[in-house]
């Protein structure tokens, strides 16, 4: 099986990589993540996937685009639904490029993370399957977490402290009473 792994960040695509090829699956990587913000944590996550895939022989599709106004307009109205519409606009991408790239299937490294919604994501992926009929291979990668988080740190990886959006880095480094 020929499968692309949208990735989200090199951390989080080291386990689900390592799973795939260890189930004689073919993976090529593919890196779209329009809304990452500052724009400099944008390209560090573009370089660092860049790295690690110089690393570990992995071939990776880069669709370098830099969305944030298109993210922020699409969900500014409604904050609370922005990681809906950030699965479905990268994910949407990804099964488009499978399809045009005769993969066999398409998955995420979106499935590694503790904290994104998991749930969520497979109904996500599933429907686009569905839609540009291409499968959306399901794995909850959750489960080497840990594994993951050793390799990084032994590759000299940089790990990002947050999801990514501005909402995420606001979440993550603004004290709470000035969210409120």
């Amino acid at each position: 099986m020929n499968v692309l792994l949208h990735i989200c960040c090199a951390p989080c695509a080291i386990y689900p990589v390592e799973e795939l090829r260890a189930g004689g699956i073919t993976v090529t990587g593919f890196f779209y993540n329009h809304n990452i913000h500052p724009y400099q944590e944008y390209r560090r996550r573009l370089d660092t996937v860049r790295e690690y895939a110089a690393k570990v022989d992995l071939s990776v599709i880069y669709r370098n685009e830099y969305r944030l106004e298109e993210f922020l307009a699409a969900v500014a109205g409604t904050p609370s639904r922005r990681c809906l519409y950030c699965y479905a606009s990268r994910l949407e991408i990804a099964a488009k490029a499978a399809v045009e790239g005769g993969f066999d299937a398409f998955t995420t490294s979106l499935l590694y993370s503790r904290y994104q919604k998991h749930d969520t994501i497979r109904e996500v992926g599933e429907r686009l399957g569905a839609q540009y009929n291409i499968r959306f291979l399901y794995d909850d990668f959750r489960r080497g977490w840990q594994r993951g988080i050793d390799i990084s740190r032994a590759l000299g990886l940089y790990r990002q402290q947050y999801c990514g959006c501005i909402y995420s880095e606001q979440e993550r480094y603004a004290p709470r009473e000035e969210q409120a």
